[in-house]
């Protein structure tokens, strides 16, 4: 749902101006921004009412939110997300730090196994005595390679340690046996956000700060001056190369165009220069038969690239990848020449979030590993999780999912043979919600006081070999792939399920004490999203059982392109910075979740109140309907630094944040009602432009 972290016209059409918005991309300055525990509620404080809602609901929604709450100096946005994120890390930080201090805890117990990461993450002075002898060992490894075997070999290894370099390898379902563990490879290898970086006129200041940025890491670990800038110039060579056969992020959006499973001796045909053998007996997985290519052109460039460049570049290249995989959990002059390019120039950050904060986010890990996220979420969880907010959350589940199965079922522009197989995917739908009904066990994991980056590298193995290990085998559907922190949602296409994690249900996304209208705004719109992206332009190609089949007749999938198609070009039209457009085909099942999870939440709410006319009331001076599109409008309040808008609208599938808040609603009639809105005003879209899909 957000665009954190691994689940968003010149503006004729809509006669909005984008220096009206660009206020929303500015820090305020008129006050500091809030303290970290303070409960990021829905208010009418944060409203502007001396903007018209029919010209900027974002503005007249949020504007004096926008104005007291300046970006902080340790971040690239301030949103509700952070405001809330923020919150958790905060509450996070008590436990790491109680933990941390009760080294009586049962060795291999969660609590025992997150304080001693946590402190050997504050062991600042050990760390700084180390430097950069924590990858010793690595360099070592990567100076004695003789031949393209030890090159696999190298890379198999750091690939489990969670050391990226030349492509990407990961283990998760098959999309077309979606029952099964798959083995998969993609394009990967990067230093920088994306292929553009590369390649796009736009990014040269980038570009040259990056060869800045590699030649003062290299300096760092004793290179001379000039044998670090060559250093750098053959590391963007190698690294340009690889993006010139990358594909753009709109293009690997296309799931059916990503999937192409081979055998291993169809891929040594493809590439037949590297040595899998080697990579795939380093792996530990020497007898694996089959794979799944994401990009197989990408592969192809990647055999061409490993005779065209010296072996001198490549390992230079397979250097600088070490470094910087690893450079954020060393000392402070690495971390801190890794953070002045990373987080201030490519985000416009002025200073790093405190250390706390840093250990927290890498201790919780997430799906991508290198951490021990559930063992901190199991201690999360029984502080901070009441259990009355799962049976909240399941009833409004509920009542969402009976909008979207009428709706289903009366479809004007659906066939029946379409909708016959839609309803069977949604009748297979299943939630889960706040937290697994069995936490991981991380108890092979040797987690120790004073090893910061071989806890991190210990993890990333564990999680490795756990994946490795499932290849061909039945895939686990209790498995969740965020922690219960996490202030975020989702929905898995394979396992055909939406996941609310225990972080996301607080305010302002879910509120026990709020009245329905706001919550229905807020977690309901979500809950109404993550449905919606099982019938997105991508998720909608994945059938019951979570497999990738086109279950579409012709006709249908003609008719749902048409109306995607107006999406595209509404979301394309809008300038978040002059000159700088988003875009719609990226960010375009994100665009369809938000359209069908306000509609779908709205209805539901108009359901609640039926059954309870006490509940239609105005508060503050608001109907229900109006509370509702505010509450919406307010979850994506936002303030964002100019280098983090551009690096988002290259990466990011979300619009940015403060077109998310009106944008959906546009096409809703009960919005223009609610509000008033007539033929002239800047936010009034024609009812012949108005699209409904879902």
């Amino acid at each position: 749902m957000n665009n954190s972290r691994p689940s968003w016209l010149s503006v004729r059409a809509s006669q909005l101006s984008a220096a009206l918005l660009l206020t929303a991309l500015l820090p305020g300055t008129s006050q500091q921004a809030p303290a970290a525990d303070a409960i990021p509620r829905f208010s009418v404080d944060n409203m502007d009412r001396s903007v018209s809602p029919r010209t900027n609901f974002f503005l007249f929604a949020n504007g004096t939110w926008v104005k007291n709450n300046p970006v902080p100096a340790d971040k690239s946005r301030w949103a509700s997300f952070d405001e809330l994120e923020n919150r958790n890390w905060k509450l996070i930080r008590a436990i790491l730090e109680d933990a941390a201090a009760e080294t009586s805890a049962p060795a291999k117990s969660p609590r025992r196994q997150v304080g001693d990461f946590y402190a050997s993450a504050m062991d600042t002075n050990r760390i700084e005595k180390l430097g950069f002898q924590p990858i010793r060992e690595e360099l070592g490894l990567l100076e004695s390679i003789q031949g393209p075997e030890d090159v696999m070999r190298l890379l198999a290894r750091w690939h489990i340690k969670g050391i990226g370099g030349c492509f990407a390898m990961f283990v998760s379902p098959d999309a077309k046996k979606s029952d099964t563990y798959a083995l998969h490879l993609r394009q990967g290898g990067l230093g920088l956000p994306d292929r553009d970086y590369y390649l796009a006129d736009g990014f040269a200041k980038q570009r040259e700060e990056y060869r800045r940025h590699i030649t003062a890491m290299m300096k760092l670990t004793g290179e001379a001056a000039s044998d670090a800038e060559s250093m750098a110039d053959a590391v963007l060579a190698v690294e340009t190369e690889l993006a010139k056969a990358s594909r753009t992020r709109t293009d690997l959006r296309d799931q059916e165009k990503n999937y192409h499973k081979m055998s291993r001796a169809e891929l040594a045909k493809l590439t037949p220069d590297i040595a899998w053998d080697a990579y795939f007996e380093a792996a530990g997985i020497p007898k694996v038969s089959e794979l799944i290519v994401g990009q197989p052109e990408f592969l192809e460039a990647l055999n061409r690239l490993s005779h065209e460049r010296t072996p001198n570049e490549w390992l230079t290249y397979l250097r600088w990848q070490l470094i910087h995989s690893t450079a954020s959990s060393l000392h402070a002059a690495a971390y801190d020449e890794s953070f002045r390019f990373y987080g201030t120039v490519l985000q416009g950050q002025p200073q790093p979030e405190p250390r706390w904060q840093r250990a927290a986010r890498m201790i919780d890990g997430g799906r991508s590993g290198g951490g021990l996220g559930e063992a901190l979420g199991q201690l999360f969880v029984e502080k901070h999780f009441p259990v009355e907010a799962r049976g909240r959350m399941t009833e409004l589940v509920g009542n969402l999912q009976a909008v979207v199965r009428d709706r289903l079922t009366k479809l004007e522009w659906m066939t029946t043979a379409t909708r016959e197989q839609a309803l069977q995917k949604f009748a297979k739908f299943t939630t889960k919600i706040g937290h697994p009904e069995k936490f991981r066990d991380y108890s092979d994991v040797e987690v120790r006081r004073d090893d910061y980056l071989g806890n991190i590298q210990r993890a990333d193995i564990a999680e490795s070999r756990r994946d490795l290990d499932r290849i061909g085998k039945p895939i686990d559907r209790t498995e969740w792939h965020m922690t219960p922190q996490t202030v975020n949602a989702y929905f898995d296409p394979t396992q055909n399920e939406i996941v609310f994690p225990a972080g996301i249900l607080q305010p302002p996304f879910f509120d026990l004490t709020a009245d329905d209208p706001v919550n229905y705004g807020a977690i309901g719109a979500v809950i109404g999203h993550e449905i919606t992206h099982g019938y997105d332009d991508q998720g909608r190609k994945y059938d019951a059982s979570g497999n990738l089949r086109d279950w579409w007749t012709e006709a249908d999938a003609r008719e749902f392109n048409s109306r995607a198609e107006k999406i595209v070009m509404q979301y394309g039209a809008y300038e978040p910075i002059p000159g700088a457009r988003v875009n719609g085909r990226l960010t375009l099942g994100e665009n369809i979740a938000d359209l069908g999870g306000t509609s779908i939440a709205f209805e539901a709410l108009q359901r609640a109140l039926a059954k309870d006319s006490s509940k239609r009331r105005s508060i503050d001076g608001f109907t229900p309907e109006q509370r509702f599109f505010l509450a919406f409008a307010q979850v994506w309040r936002v303030n964002t630094r100019e280098a983090e808008v551009r690096r988002r609208l290259v990466i990011d599938p979300h619009a940015p944040p403060q077109f998310r808040a009106f944008a959906p609603l546009l096409h809703q009639p009960e919005f223009i009602s609610a509000f008033g809105l007539q033929s002239g005003d800047a936010l009034w879209k024609a009812p012949g432009d108005r699209v409904k899909i879902w």
